[in-house]
């Protein structure tokens, strides 16, 4: 039988590590049907309609992302973009040129970074300068905060008399008014008055998203929450469609949000929304198999949850020092321990948390948990062991995604526990962001507890690898670089973070493909053997023949889902 496609002359990485002899692929209807050297491979495939040269290029299955939010990137790509604005001024002038383009009562979108700004916050005057009529509101590129001028707190009637949420709060200056940065549930406050994004704005998002991420060799990916958050809806009904119109070429899955209101009363209740909800996108051609908790939130803005207090009292430079959420200062932090120190947030109180997880696991979902302090880490870990041992049949597929902070003793748990890494490896490196804003609130000792990625392999954990995009470039190269290297190209003066804790490029590489494939529950993908999907990725290079400081310039030139080309080498606009 003819294939319908022979990749030849160049080498091949399998899912696991580099062939050792085989040099061609063939593919027929959507399947790989011969993998060997070039002489095998004509043999066994005969001739065939689409021949492509790898000219000694590699040949590697599809990247699965193991933790995105293309839906949000998607929106945002086709709004006020500021992922690609570097700097105060770029960002300042993005915004400008982008209201004069548009003339909606709201100028809405996102991507802005917090090093870009004094104290890593910016303020409702610096878009008051710029639009001063119209209310703006700008999502940060982390998703914790967003970013708002006057106009938008007045129509949502958002002042200095009004209350921190539980689960957030606002920015204040010295005499309580809002300064313009919203954290967490306070970003709910405006965020409610944002026009609807209605059916078409998702589709066309997703759609949007999708080109991207072939664009950079993802063919499938895990939505990483499907629900109402920062303004979004849940955009559930948006795959289906795709998937209806036979638009959905990535191989999607999705974890369905855990809202931050859940307690112990309402967790029977939530647990029969979450089936009835995956029944439904199954049916519509959607698999939805994970719950997404957002466990803590992140250390830039005080909501990673930490087991010792932050190091820094108060971030507004207050001359009492004080910091504390509805104090008298309307200042805000989200835990204090007895004494008044500042320890993070936890969206859910630990014994929530742990029925939750207990809960979900029963039912069959795989949990997909946000963790980023060591509080965060080690709850999570307790709560996914009270559910090992409350349904030892299920065996759940369950992950951590983000884990920048590990104390020492929770390292080996992950093994134990069966408890996949779900890494973000772009954020392991000293950028501005780390330097300037996170170092200084946990200090050297925890810094060095930061994304050990070597220590959780070498104590026998498995690994996925995901973007967090729009937070961070999709693109696996610029990932798999930080990941070898511990460092990036854009801070050639800074040093390594924990040089010790880099990985090899084979194990960077086979997380993020054949790794994140097994976390979203396609077994018949992530790996280039005869009989599973083609799902594959030509690359610009072999990275393998590179020098270790090079991996970040790897590129895609053509993507392929089950056997069809869904990216073909056209110039893209790479976004960071």
């Amino acid at each position: 039988m003819s294939a319908d496609w022979i990749f030849h002359s160049g080498r091949i990485f399998d899912g696991q590590q580099v062939h050792p002899t085989a040099t061609a692929v063939a593919v027929t209807d959507g399947r790989i049907t011969a993998v060997g050297t070039d002489a095998q491979v004509r043999e066994a495939a005969g001739t065939s309609a689409e021949t492509v040269n790898l000219a000694g290029r590699l040949l590697t299955p599809g990247f699965t992302d193991a933790h995105v939010h293309a839906v949000y990137g998607g929106v945002e790509r086709r709004g006020c973009d500021l992922s690609d604005s570097s700097g105060l001024d770029a960002v300042l002038t993005c915004i400008d040129a982008y209201a004069a383009l548009k003339p909606e009562s709201w100028i809405t979108g996102g991507g802005w970074h917090k090093a870009d700004f004094p104290g890593g916050y910016p303020t409702r005057e610096l878009l008051d300068k710029i639009v001063p009529d119209r209310p703006v509101y700008l999502i940060n590129a982390d998703h914790h905060s967003a970013w708002v001028n006057t106009r938008a707190l007045e129509l949502a009637g958002v002042d200095a008399a009004t209350p921190d949420p539980a689960d957030g709060w606002i920015e204040r200056g010295t005499d309580g008014f809002p300064t313009g940065t919203l954290h967490e549930g306070a970003m709910d406050l405006v965020n409610k008055f944002l026009p609807p994004l209605t059916d078409e704005d998702l589709c066309g998002g997703l759609l949007e998203a999708q080109r991207y991420l072939h664009s950079v060799g993802v063919t499938g990916w895990q939505e990483a929450i499907l629900g109402s958050y920062a303004g979004y809806p849940d955009a559930s009904s948006a795959y289906r469609t795709l998937a209806g119109r036979g638009l959905l070429t990535g191989r999607a899955t999705g974890a369905l949000w855990v809202p931050r209101s859940t307690t112990s009363d309402n967790i029977a209740e939530l647990v029969t929304d979450f089936e009835e909800r995956r029944r439904a996108n199954s049916a519509g051609g959607f698999v939805t198999t994970s719950a997404k908790i957002m466990v803590d939130g992140v250390p830039e803005n005080r909501t990673a949850a930490m087991l010792d207090p932050y190091l820094r009292p108060c971030r507004c430079g207050n001359p009492d020092g004080r910091d504390g959420r509805a104090d008298s200062t309307g200042h805000a932090v989200a835990d204090q321990d007895a004494d008044g120190n500042d320890r993070g947030l936890l969206y859910l109180p630990k014994e929530v948390l742990t029925q939750t997880a207990v809960a979900l696991d029963a039912a069959g979902f795989d949990l997909h948990l946000h963790v980023i302090g060591d509080r965060a880490v080690r709850d999570g870990l307790d709560a996914v062991e009270h559910a090992r041992r409350s349904n030892p049949r299920t065996r759940g597929r369950h992950h951590m995604a983000h884990l920048q902070i590990i104390h020492p003793q929770d390292i080996a748990r992950f093994a134990a526990l069966d408890v996949t890494v779900n890494a973000q490896a772009l954020w392991a490196c000293n950028d501005d962001q780390m330097l300037q804003l996170t170092v200084p609130l946990i200090g050297q000792e925890r810094a060095a507890w930061q994304y050990p990625f070597g220590s959780l392999l070498a104590a026998g954990a498995t690994m996925a690898m995901g973007s967090d995009w729009p937070v961070s470039t999709p693109d696996p190269w610029q990932a798999i670089h930080v990941a070898v290297n511990r460092t990036y190209p854009a801070y050639p003066e800074a040093p390594p973070l924990l040089p010790e804790q880099a990985i090899s490029l084979q194990t960077a590489l086979s997380s993020y493909t054949a790794g994140s494939a097994w976390l979203n529950r396609n077994d018949d993908g992530g790996a280039v053997s005869v009989g599973k999907a083609a799902d594959l990725v030509v690359l610009n290079a072999d990275p393998f023949r590179l020098d270790p400081g090079e991996l970040h310039t790897v590129g895609t030139d053509f993507t392929m889902v089950a056997g069809v080309p869904v990216y073909t080498g056209q110039p893209q606009e790479a976004k960071a």
